[in-house]
């Protein structure tokens, strides 16, 4: 019989300062198999409904997942999990790194982090030991910053440190977690880390993550890394990243622009070449030992933009500083992202708030007297920098933007909601359901809020006709699927959602997907390292289990169906840009395809809750 590897959480008490190793029941966690799965049980068990975000009682729990392991493609991801400040809903937030390989290094597959700390506080966490550290002397630095004195005080390279900027410490609701120039963000982890009066963690661990069958798992990576090589898309990647695909997400109109007033702005093409030609310096892997390497580092040499060597430049960060607010200085979205890094706040919402405060400024529902005589038109490339330090130290205009364009539309008045593009709360990422419909509903129904990536990257399947090897559990061929068709878009999207979790349950960025990487590649991975008998269809229940119990998460929240909603502006014919005289790209029947979503996943059409029956089927009636 084929020996099963044991799973370990640490439990680290800010209030009486405590630390405790606990065992983790191996039927418990099969059931979810681990990563955003197996934390989604947790955080639904440990914590009360209605809790403050921003209260002690909030947990956050960084998962690694069985493959999370130095030598799996892909498998350098963590995933951060507490309820969101931002929307009041499920938080997860996924950064590549060496964070949570160092972590099941040290003998921790789950850290789980609970109260706050009376004075500003960092923890370190070895195979050794694990201490609470007092560290008054990181307060109001900057990332970079901290992350130095940290180093110097842990006293050593061996360490992955994590810390919050200035946005996190001033409980700003779209601030980051950072470890090194990688981002832990989108839904405020730095303000739950910044209100449990924690300012950094670094871990070191040197063990032997162990695998039940280390022979088997090499066979299997040695199949999976022939995929990955024989890829036509891979060798683009490397040289490429996601920045590359600016000019053709502008084409097929799926680049939101002018604060989503289009799909497209003619711009792309020309935007990227500049940014290829004159600031990206090279690519590099967001955690050691990565075969595709598609991050960027980038920089601005000289004037007045002129920015270091950083790791950024990213699609989703250049787009937010340029087709969001119509600004055609790229060495300005390049500065501007790297201060967001610098002060710890989420690039896409940064980027969404400035474009919503020029819409509202346009429209006269903002003067100079709230903006403190910045010119908010729209493409003025010397405002971006200014607005990103006042949201991240709350001062002038980023105050009123400091719980994102939903709270700041409430404030300013009801003329400024249909100005603010979010799905519960989270701000809009840069990438069009206009595009190709599947993305609509993905958008309204994700458990984080509008999301572009958890659970799945829906406009892939409409726009670039990726299917993630999912035909085999039943996805249609995309190629052969009108990505402006509205009909059978909800039981696709449910199909994508279920396959497209998985990377977050065992540990693997998801990229890997689009070069061959199926779910029976992760399945034959996970029985190599877990014991766990394992097969593709398994891990696509337990997707759709997890699916559904972030969904209760969200129910008991207070969320429901006239919450998977999104804005009439995403839905519309583009104001200008390519699509301007195309009607089909428009979304005409959004209920429709909803209906359509609700009744695949076995949800009440009324409510948008997971009916009795289907919560029976997967074993989630205990939930209830």
């Amino acid at each position: 019989m084929t020996e099963q590897v044991q799973f370990h959480q640490l439990r680290i008490d800010l209030d009486s300062e405590e630390c405790q190793t606990e065992g983790i029941d191996l039927k418990s966690l099969k059931d979810f198999y681990g990563g955003v799965g197996y934390a989604s049980k947790l955080l639904y068990k440990e914590m009360e409904p209605g809790l403050d975000p921003l209260g002690p009682e909030n947990k956050l729990i960084l998962a690694t997942g069985p493959l999370t392991h130095p030598v799996v493609p892909g498998g350098g991801s963590l995933e951060l999990c507490f309820k969101s400040p931002l929307t009041n809903a499920w938080g997860e937030s996924r950064v590549g790194c060496d964070f949570g390989l160092l972590m099941k290094q040290a003998g921790v597959d789950y850290l789980i982090i609970e109260g706050a700390a009376t004075k500003p506080s960092m923890i370190v966490v070895d195979e050794k030991d694990t201490k609470i550290v007092e560290a008054k002397e990181l307060q109001g630095k900057t990332v970079s910053q901290k992350r130095k004195i940290v180093h110097d005080k842990v006293s050593g390279e061996d360490y992955e440190i994590m810390t919050i900027g200035p946005a996190g410490e001033n409980l700003v609701s779209f601030s980051n977690a950072m470890i090194g120039d990688r981002a832990a963000g989108r839904v405020g982890v730095g303000a739950v880390l910044g209100s449990k009066n924690l300012l950094a963690l670094a871990v070191k661990g040197t063990g032997e993550i162990p695998l039940s069958n280390k022979d088997s798992l090499i066979n299997n990576i040695r199949e999976v890394n022939k995929k990955i090589r024989e890829n036509p898309e891979t060798s683009s990647w490397k040289k490429h990243g996601t920045t590359g695909d600016i000019p053709g997400c502008d084409e097929l109109g799926d680049w939101p622009t002018k604060n989503w007033k289009s799909n497209s702005w003619g711009k792309g093409e020309e935007i990227y070449d500049d940014f290829f030609e004159n600031n990206l310096v090279t690519n590099e892997g967001c955690y050691t030992g990565c075969p595709i390497a598609c991050g960027r580092r980038a920089k601005v040499g000289e004037g007045k933009y002129e920015t270091p060597e950083h790791g950024g430049g990213e699609y989703e960060s250049i787009s937010a500083f340029t087709s969001f607010v119509l600004n055609e200085d790229v060495e300005a979205a390049v500065h501007s992202t790297y201060l967001c890094n610098e002060y710890g706040l989420d690039t896409i919402s940064a980027g969404a708030n400035i474009a919503f405060l020029m819409d509202c400024y346009e429209e006269g529902l903002i003067d100079v007297e709230h903006v403190g005589k910045l010119d908010l038109s729209w493409g003025n490339s010397d405002v971006l920098p200014k607005l990103v330090k006042q949201f991240a130290l709350r001062e002038g205009i980023g105050e009123l933007v400091a719980n994102g364009v939903k709270g700041a539309a409430r404030k300013i008045g009801e003329e400024a909601e249909e100005l603010a593009i979010h799905g519960k709360g989270l701000e809009a990422p840069a990438h069009d359901p206009r595009s190709g419909k599947t993305l609509a509903i993905s958008y309204g129904t994700a458990n984080r809020g509008m999301c572009h990536i958890h659970p799945v990257e829906a406009m892939a399947y409409d726009a670039g006709k990726v299917s993630f090897g999912l035909e085999k559990y039943g996805l249609p061929d995309p190629d052969e699927v009108p990505r402006w068709k509205e009909e059978g878009k909800g039981e696709i999207v449910k199909t994508l959602q279920d396959g497209g979790i998985i990377p977050d349950i065992v540990g693997t960025c998801k990229f890997f997907m689009y070069f061959g990487v199926s779910l029976d590649d992760y399945a034959e991975m996970l029985e190599s390292v877990t014991g766990w008998d394992a097969k593709g269809e398994d891990l696509l229940l337990a997707g759709e289990r997890t699916n559904n119990l972030q969904r209760l998460f969200n129910i008991r929240e207070g969320f429901s169906g006239k919450d998977d909603r999104i804005p009439k502006r995403m839905k519309s014919q583009p104001e200008f840009g390519y699509y301007v005289e195309e009607p089909d790209c428009s979304i005409s029947d959004y209920q429709g395809m909803l209906n359509d979503y609700y009744e695949a996943r076995g949800w009440d059409k009324e409510t948008g809750k997971p009916t009795g029956r289907k919560l029976e089927e997967l074993g989630l009636d205990i939930f209830e």
